[in-house]
Formats: structure tokens, sequence, C-alpha cells
């Protein structure tokens, strides 16, 4: 080809590529507006964008690249996916630093009892990272959610403000014990998914294995929980949330966990499911017979079987038939937090 000729054309994919990009801009100014159109001013918890609404955001994006492709040579579209994954690579990690800041700022407050504004969390975040709060706050509120259980609510007060609230009824919203301190409804929320995944009954040891897997050891304080022992075989007790007792017959003595009233009265298996596949990235479909009675618990076809049977073995149990951790280690937070 001519030389003017292929410049006059590497002039126009230049031209064209400057117009795409142009769109993809209004384009992505115009998801922020949406976003923040939508993004809840009064109480209630943050809902999550669906998975619908995050496709049909792919969706323009993918039209955005391959528009008026058949006009643009391969080593242009090569090069132009490349900036635009590039691109989104470092946005996508620039977020996920602001999301672990603003997570760690709001269990602080948490931790301290204090209420925290928006214009706190706009401060966290950064003037620089306005545009992208809606989003930022939301991811938020979802990791708070599938990791400590806990809610992001707006809170009656002298002024507008936010506070983390447990999804269980435990003592001092969360704390379980009187005083300052972390959420411990997560921990309860998974201590219940390890019982039921054992058949509804699981073995004290069973239960310290998974825990270890977790980094939490039976007698070594933990950062959030405390004394975990303590925790599960005492606080929860007594609070009936669990039950705590010993294998009959068993010399030397065993014991085990099953789920208390106070469990059942406030949370059912299908959102204990659900809350163990969401920290793993599964659907609670994937455990197919806990969920089919999850299913059946929820929709009242079987509500006394919540005991277990002594005289009855327990199906296999969910333990023997994992793979890997199905309660993986809490993540690490920088600046000492939990310190």
């Amino acid at each position: 080809m001519p030389r003017g000729q292929k410049s006059k054309q590497n002039n126009r994919g230049r031209r064209r590529r400057a117009r795409n990009d142009t769109q993809a801009s209004e384009s992505a100014q115009q998801t922020i507006e949406a976003a923040e159109e939508s993004f809840p001013e009064s109480g209630g918890a943050f809902e999550m964008p669906d998975e619908e609404s995050v496709a049909i955001i792919i969706a323009d994006v993918l039209s955005l690249i391959v528009s008026d492709e058949s006009s643009i040579d391969d080593q242009d579209v090569e090069e132009s996916l490349f900036r635009n994954y590039h691109a989104f690579t470092i946005h996508q990690d620039i977020l996920a630093g602001k999301v672990a800041v603003l997570l760690q700022f709001l269990l602080d407050n948490y931790k301290m009892k204090q209420l925290t504004s928006m214009k706190d969390m706009m401060q966290v975040i950064g003037e620089q990272e306005i545009n992208n709060f809606p989003e930022i706050l939301r991811t938020t509120a979802e990791r708070l959610e599938d990791i400590f259980a806990v809610e992001l609510r707006e809170v009656e007060s002298s002024r507008p403000a936010y506070d983390l609230i447990s999804k269980l009824k435990l003592p001092n919203n969360g704390r379980v014990r009187a005083g300052k301190g972390f959420p411990k409804t997560g921990f309860l929320m998974t201590v219940l998914g390890m019982i039921f995944m054992n058949g509804n009954c699981a073995r004290e040891g069973d239960i310290w294995r998974m825990l270890r897997s977790m980094g939490v050891y039976p007698g070594k304080k933990h950062p959030i929980y405390g004394e975990p022992r303590k925790l599960i075989t005492q606080d929860f007790v007594k609070l009936k949330y669990l039950e705590y007792q010993q294998v009959a017959n068993s010399d030397p003595p065993l014991y085990e966990f099953q789920w208390g009233p106070k469990a059942y009265a406030e949370t059912n298996k299908m959102t204990v499911l659900k809350f163990v596949a969401k920290i793993n990235k599964v659907s609670p479909s994937s455990f197919r017979d806990l969920y089919e009675e999850a299913l059946k618990t929820e929709q009242g076809k079987n509500p006394n079987n919540h005991k277990v049977s002594r005289d009855t073995p327990a199906k296999a149990s969910a333990f023997s038939m994992m793979t890997g951790p199905w309660f993986p280690i809490l993540p690490k937070f920088e600046n000492g937090l939990f310190s």
C-alpha cells in the first residue's frame, strides 16, 4: 500500500479511536450518575447491584470495544484492547485499595462505638475518587456483610450518621460482651454453618479443626473474637445460640455442638448456607443435599427436624467431602487495626 494511503488510513483509525474513547468516557460518566441516583440516601441496608445490571454494563463496554472493528486493523485492535485492559486493571486495584481502607475505618469506628458520617467516609476515600464513591461504598458494605454479618445502616442521630448493625440479636450490637470490641456475628454464623454442614451435630474436635484453618485456635486470644473457646463453649451457649454437651457414653469424654433455640428463632439453615456459600463464591445449590434440606425447612415441610437422633447415625459429614477450607482465613488489615 502507498505510504500516503496508509498514513490517511492510520489517521482515520486514530480519529475513530478518539470518538470511541469519548463515547466510553460519556458512558462511564452516565454509569456513575446512574449509580449515584440509585444510591440510597436514607435508612436501610445498602443494596448491591444485581447480576443483570452488571451484565448490561459489561455488554455496553464490549460494544464500545468492538464497534466499527471492520475498519480498524488487527494491530490497532490489540493495542486498544491492551490499553483498555491495563487501565481497567489499574482502576480495579485502586478501588480495591479504597474498599480496604473504608472497611478498616468503619470497623475501627464500630470498635470504638463511634458513628460515621457520609462526610467522614468521603474524606477517607479522598477527593480524587469521589466519582467512584457509590461503588466503593456498596462493595465495602457487601464485604462487611459477607465476613462479619453486619449491615451498614443509617441510624437515628443528631446528624446523618451510619453504624454497623448485627444481623443477629447478639448483646451489645454483636459485640457479645460489654464495652468496646469487634462484631462476633460472622463468627457465630460460621460455627452454625459448620454444625449444619456436619449433619446438624458437630463434634468439638471437628469444629476446632475447621477453626484452625481460619487461624482461630482454642486458648489463644484472637484479635477480633477474644478467647474463642470461651466464646463458643460459654458465651454463645449461655445466650442459647449453641448447645454444648457431652457425647453419651464417651470415655474419655467427648463434646459436641448443635444449634440452640435462639439460632432457630433468629436465622435458618438457608440463610446460614447462603452465608457459607457467599464467602466461598459458590452457589448454595452447590451443596445439593444441604440445599434441599434447607429448602424443606424453609418451606415448613419438616419444621421439627432440627434435632439429630442419637439412635441414627448422621449422614456423611460435609467436612469429609471437603477438599479445601470452606471457611477461609480472615483478611489481614494494615495499620495494626486488629493489634
